[in-house]
This record gives C-alpha cells, structure tokens and sequence, in this order.
C-alpha cells in the first residue's frame, strides 16, 4: 500500500521551486532505485523512473513507500497510453510524464488528480497540449531545435505557458535554459550517464545532481 499522494497543486509546486527533474532509466530496477537513494542523499528529491526500467512499477511502488525527510517526489516517465498511466499512479506516481501529446494518458492522470508534463516540441503540439489539460509542457529533443534559443523564440507566442526543456539539457547550458524561461528543466544521460552506472560510480551522480540545483538556483537569482 503506497502512502497517500500529495495535492496536485503541492506537486507542482515542488517541481518549479526544485527546478530540476531527473529522468532515470536503467536496464534493472534495483540500478534504478539506488540511483534514486542518491539523488535523495543528494539533496534533489525527484525522479521521473521511466516505463521502460525492467518492473518500473514496482520501483515506482517501493520507491513511493519512503516517507518523512527523505520521501521523494516520484513520478513516471515515457508513459503513452492510459492504462500505464493509471497503473503507475496506483503504484504511486505523484506526476505523469508523456513522450508527446498522448490525451488519454492526460485524460486518465486528471481523473485521477495527478500532474502531467506533456511532452511537445512545435508550437502547434504546444497548443495541443495545453488545450488536452496538460499542467506542465515538456519541449523536448530540445537540442533538435536550437536548445535556449528555441526556448527563448517560444516565449514569443507562449510567454505564461510553463515550459521545461528536455533533451541536450546540461551542466554547460542548464543557466542558459533558466535564463531564456524555463520554469524547470528535465535531465536524463546528461545526470545519470550509461557510463556511469555500468561503473557503479554512483557518487559522480551525486555530485553532479548538486551542481545542477546550484546552477538552476544561482540562474533564477540572475535573471
């Protein structure tokens, strides 16, 4: 049995304020939890286990049980259809994450009072998205099309809408996301590199986590 989820608005709180969304994928789960245990012990309490981990609902589930100080914000990533998304959120997922526009996994995670991110990358699926009810819109490969400057060229058209770039997201231009607009970013190998966990290197993950929501915070402070 999970423990009861946060209301959607303190979910979405904590995904701006933090700024940084890690995205873990791994090829076992047991990687995926420790890399997980690490960010925690890192100080950034989110992670976004994708559905392609081996028994990622099961991460999802033990993961979701933490409670107290350490208890982090867990959601599900690479989710496309809508039974992933209700399976994920009863094992525990507190946010939705969707590779593009998918409205039934929008649609089943609102019924169920849960955040999603939408992933999107034209302005015409940007739209799509924000019209299904997606609360937050994930612009990713963000690198495919210009990276901060594509970012930047969106708050044209879009200057409310919450964006979080995903895709070529690192520790060289994460400030210049924040600067162009960005409410968060979402970072995957750029945080968590194959490399690294074939090496079990795991304290590289964590000092790399720290320097990310110090570059984010110290980016805020500057714009």
């Amino acid at each position: 049995m999970t423990v009861l989820a946060r209301p959607a608005v303190e979910t979405l709180a904590i995904l701006r304020q933090v700024g940084v969304i890690p995205v873990v994928r791994s090829d076992s789960a047991e990687v995926a939890i420790r890399v997980t245990e690490v960010l925690i012990e890192a100080g950034l309490p989110i992670a976004e286990i994708t559905l392609t981990v081996p028994n990622a609902i099961d991460v999802i589930a033990k993961l979701a049980q933490r409670t107290g100080a350490e208890r982090i914000l867990i959601g599900a990533g690479t989710v496309i259809d809508a039974d992933g998304a209700r399976r994920a959120i009863l094992a525990g997922a507190e946010f939705i994450v969707s590779p593009g526009v998918v409205p039934d996994v929008i649609e089943a995670a609102k019924a169920a009072g849960v955040p999603v991110i939408s992933g999107a990358l034209t302005p015409t699926e940007i739209l799509a998205a924000t019209r299904a009810g997606a609360d937050l819109i994930k612009v990713f490969p963000v690198k495919s099309l210009g990276g901060a400057s594509y970012i930047r060229a969106l708050r044209g058209p879009f200057p409310d809408l919450p964006l979080i770039p995903t895709g070529g997201v690192d520790l060289n231009n994460v400030a210049d996301f924040i600067r162009a607009g960005a409410t968060a970013v979402g970072v995957g190998s750029e945080l968590v590199p194959r490399e690294v966990l074939a090496s079990g290197n795991y304290q590289s993950i964590a000092a790399r986590a720290e320097r990310f929501v110090t570059a984010v915070a110290h980016a805020r402070r500057t714009v």
